[in-house]
């Protein structure tokens, strides 16, 4: 018998994979169909935003990036979490504060899914965001440019 997994903490990481030439690598989670978006993850005990950022992207898609490839945006928004994935915090838990970083990588590196998407797609950042879920991904896609 499995060990049932720790409650989230609602303190997140947004990292906006991109090519430098206006392209968002974007996943498609396996328990949402077209639900698409850029990497993101909880904090875990003991992390830091950057270490939760680099391990997020490495699990989704055996990505190590480099110290300096990833770039804290220095920004943070607050969202209300979805009612279907509210069980996965404590109770009475409704909102997280998500931290954006975003990251310069090759379209050609290798990407492996982890089981928790199922599909992976280059797009040009303004059709990226119209395809992504939620506004907080959006809002960050759009905003890319200010921060390269």
């Amino acid at each position: 018998m499995s060990a049932a997994k720790p409650l989230k903490q609602p303190v997140s990481v947004l990292v906006v994979l991109h090519d430098g030439n206006g392209n968002i690598l974007l996943i498609e989670r396996a328990d949402r169909a077209s639900f698409w978006q850029s990497f993101t993850g909880s904090i875990e005990a003991g992390e830091t935003l950057s270490q939760t950022a680099l391990r997020e992207v490495q699990e989704e898609t055996g990505i190590t990036l480099s110290d300096g490839q990833l770039h804290d945006w220095q920004q943070s928004r607050q969202y209300e979490i979805y009612p279907h994935w509210r069980h996965r915090y404590p109770p009475g838990i409704t909102r997280n504060t998500e931290h954006v970083f975003s990251a310069r990588i090759a379209p050609d590196t290798v990407i492996m899914l982890s089981k928790e998407h199922t599909a992976f797609c280059w797009l040009e950042h303004t059709a990226a965001a119209e395809t992504v879920f939620s506004p907080s991904n959006r809002q960050a896609i759009l905003e890319l440019a200010e921060h390269l």
